[in-house]
């Protein structure tokens, strides 16, 4: 009985630092449609999502706490992204919107995040998580309160903006009320979502009785390393470099489109597993990219959207691969074609 009630008064106290956090008053503990959310993930047909995002992420976790922590953002925001694309760097909504921040085109621009033929780094870990720190920071920085930030994130300032003028309050119990309406109700289930997922995240107990038990630690023990590669660079390469699965490097490394690294930069950042990043050191030597992809020769007659589609990548690529000014080729010119040569 002690025990349980020491289990019940620490997770109190927990869900109290977590409401805290996000500028939340106390007595959003017992918001009906909130529990409900929280006992529908955690009810026995619904928990393996839950852990399954966690799983996928193990990598990820510790990066994505550490640069929120740089940017002064609590780390409870984590489960914002959770939120947003339950941790798949792949995600794609209807609106447009990508990767394990979802962010718009017109917002990922706004904060530098490239998109292109080669790369969208909307779906680059660590890129978008700073962009989406600089971003929360500015939205902090305007509504004063962590969980405005947090709602302006999902519907907009302007909207916020808005809804809090009509409201005459920017108290979330005034925001969320059904009937006023003065939030999208996406917005209203959205900030709900992130307290239900941040307390799942921290009911040490609830994993504990999991088959995830093992969760607990390994989310603190792994993490990834940038490591800096010349442009054209294949990631193939690397992985049988390093010893591990392309798929396991293609997983941290999802902003990238292809198999090489873009022709845009001299270099360009990915990402390994941290106890990988002493065998990089020792092994990585790089190599010209002749001896890595296809040369092709050119025929007569020959075009760049011809090749783009013999080889299945723009045409744009071959064309900044090697430095082409112009459509037009010569017969006979040389052109690195970045897929793996044969053998």
């Amino acid at each position: 009985m002690l025990a349980a009630n020491l289990t019940y008064v620490s997770n109190h106290n927990k869900e109290l630092s977590i409401l805290d956090s996000f500028d939340i008053e106390s007595s959003f503990l017992y918001d009906p449609i909130m529990n409900n959310m929280r006992n529908s993930q955690t009810a026995i047909n619904r928990d393996k999502e839950f852990f399954q995002a966690m799983e996928d992420a193990y990598l990820f976790i510790p990066a994505v706490k550490n640069l929120l922590s740089d940017y002064a953002i609590p780390p409870e925001f984590l489960y914002l992204a959770m939120a947003e694309s339950n941790f798949h760097t792949r995600a794609y909504s209807k609106k447009s919107a990508s990767g394990f921040w979802q962010f718009m085109p017109d917002t990922a621009n706004l904060y530098h995040l490239r998109i292109d033929d080669c790369v969208d780094e909307r779906r680059d870990l660590i890129k978008s998580t700073k962009a989406a720190a600089k971003h929360l920071s500015y939205l902090h920085k305007k509504f004063g309160k962590w969980y405005l930030a947090a709602i302006a994130y999902n519907c907009g300032a302007g909207k916020l903006e808005k809804a809090i003028e009509k409201a005459g309050s920017d108290e979330l119990s005034v925001l969320l009320n059904e009937n006023k309406k003065y939030i999208p109700k996406e917005s209203r289930d959205y900030i709900r979502k992130i307290i239900a997922l941040a307390f799942i995240g921290n009911d040490e107990q609830f994993m504990l009785k999991s088959e995830y038990e093992y969760l607990l630690n390994r989310a603190n023990a792994y993490s990834i390393s940038t490591v800096e590669l010349p442009m054209g660079e294949s990631l193939s390469r690397v992985a049988t470099l390093i010893g591990i699965p392309l798929e396991e490097l293609q997983k941290l490394n999802k902003h990238l489109k292809y198999d090489f690294m873009p022709p845009h930069a001299k270099s360009y950042d990915i990402y390994i597993p941290y106890i990988k990043l002493s065998e990089f050191k020792q092994k990585y030597h790089e190599e010209p990219i002749g001896e890595i992809y296809k040369v092709h020769l050119v025929s007569s007659g020959e075009s760049l959207a011809q090749l783009g589609k013999k080889y299945g990548i723009s045409y744009k690529i071959i064309k900044d691969f090697n430095s082409i000014k112009s459509k037009n080729l010569t017969l006979n010119q040389k052109l690195i074609i970045p897929i793996r040569r044969a053998g």
